[in-house]
C-alpha cells in the first residue's frame, strides 16, 4: 500500500466504536512485530506538562517513512469514580507524502487497545504457561482491554479478577464469560498470585497491590505505573524479578518512567525491552517473568497503521 493508495475516508474522526473496530487485537500484534523491524521508526521523546489540579498533558509524537502521528491526551486522576474518564484525547494520523490528515482516532481507544496488544505480544514471546489462569488486578478500561486480548491470543479458558470496585468486577467476570471463560472473583491479589501464571496489572498505581513472590513459570505484566511516582508492585517483588526471573521493559525510555522499578532502586537501562525480544530468534526465559510497560508513542504509530490497513482491506 503506498501513499498515493490512501483517498480521504467520509468521516476522518472516528469514536470509540470505530476506532476499536480498526484495532483487531491479532492484526495489532502484528503490526507491533512488523514496527519494531522498520528502521523508518522515529519516535521523539514524548512531552508530559503538567495541569492544575493534579493532571498531565501528554505530547507524543511518532512516525515511519509513510505515516506520521501525534497523540495528544489528558491524563486526570481526580476523574477517577466520577463517571469522567481519567484518560481523554486523540490521535492524529496523518499522511508523510501529502501531508494530509487521514484520521482521528479516539486516544482512549487507542491506548486500551495498543497497551493490551503490547503485553499480549509479550505473552506470547515470554510466558511458559500461556494457558492460564489468567488473574486480572483491576477490572477499568486496561482491564477490559487485558481480557479480550489475552482470550483472543492466548489458550486461557479461567479468569480471576480483583477489583476494588465489586461492581466492576462483577461486569468484568460476566464480560469473561461472554467471551466463554470461566470467571471468579477473588479479593486477595497476593493469594490468588499462587494459582495463576498468568497476571495482569492495571490499577490505577497509587498505592503498591502485589507484593507476594511469583511462582516460577509466572508471567506479570504491569502497566497501571507509567510515571517515575507511580507504583503496583513492592520494591522487594520487583529486586525478586531482577535476581531471580527475567524483567523486560516495553522501551528503553521505561529508564524514566518505570516507577515500580525506579522506587525498588534498580537500574531499568541495564533490562532488555520488548523490540529485543521480538528480534531474538530465541530469548532465554529465566524464572519468573516481569514486563514493565510504560507505553510508547511507537505503539500508537503501530495502532495507526492497522488502522489504516485495516481501512484499506475493507474499501
Amino acid at each position: 500500500m503506498t501513499s498515493d493508495d490512501l483517498t480521504p475516508l467520509p468521516a476522518t474522526l472516528l469514536d470509540s466504536a470505530q476506532t476499536a473496530a480498526r484495532l483487531p487485537y491479532l492484526l495489532l500484534v502484528k503490526e507491533l512485530v512488523r514496527l519494531l523491524g522498520d528502521s523508518s521508526v522515529q519516535v521523539p521523546a514524548r512531552l508530559v506538562q503538567p495541569l492544575a489540579g493534579g493532571g498531565s498533558l501528554f505530547v507524543m509524537p511518532a512516525l515511519d517513512s509513510r505515516t506520521a502521528i501525534t497523540k495528544l491526551i489528558t491524563f486526570t486522576p481526580a476523574n477517577a469514580g466520577s463517571g469522567r474518564a481519567t484518560i481523554q484525547g486523540d490521535v492524529v494520523v496523518f499522511d508523510v507524502a501529502s501531508g494530509q490528515r487521514q484520521l482521528v482516532l479516539d486516544g482512549p481507544t487507542v491506548t486500551a487497545r495498543r497497551t493490551a496488544a503490547v503485553s499480549l505480544l509479550a505473552a506470547q514471546r515470554l510466558a511458559r504457561s500461556p494457558q492460564g489462569p489468567l488473574l486480572i488486578v483491576g477490572a477499568g478500561v486496561q482491564g477490559t482491554a487485558h481480557l479480550e486480548a489475552f482470550a483472543e491470543g492466548l489458550p486461557i479458558r479461567e479468569v480471576v479478577i480483583v477489583s476494588r470496585s465489586a461492581s466492576s468486577a462483577q461486569w468484568l467476570a460476566l464480560h469473561a464469560q461472554s467471551l466463554g471463560l470461566q470467571a471468579r472473583i477473588v479479593t486477595d491479589a497476593n493469594a490468588a498470585l499462587a494459582d495463576c501464571p498468568l497476571t495482569v496489572i492495571c490499577t490505577p498505581a497509587q498505592s503498591v497491590v502485589l507484593s507476594a513472590l511469583p511462582r516460577s513459570d509466572a508471567f506479570i505484566a504491569a502497566v497501571g505505573a507509567f510515571t517515575p511516582h507511580m507504583v503496583e508492585l513492592s520494591p522487594e517483588l520487583c529486586r525478586h524479578f531482577a535476581t531471580q526471573g527475567t524483567v523486560v521493559v516495553d522501551t528503553v525510555d521505561a529508564r524514566h518512567e518505570a516507577g515500580d522499578l525506579l522506587q525498588a532502586g534498580l537500574d531499568v537501562a541495564g533490562f532488555v525491552s520488548l523490540a529485543d525480544v521480538v528480534r531474538a530468534e530465541a530469548f532465554p526465559v529465566t524464572g519468573p517473568v516481569l514486563f514493565k510497560s510504560c507505553g510508547w508513542a511507537g505503539w500508537d504509530l503501530a495502532a495507526a497503521r492497522t488502522a489504516l490497513a485495516h481501512f484499506s482491506s475493507q474499501r
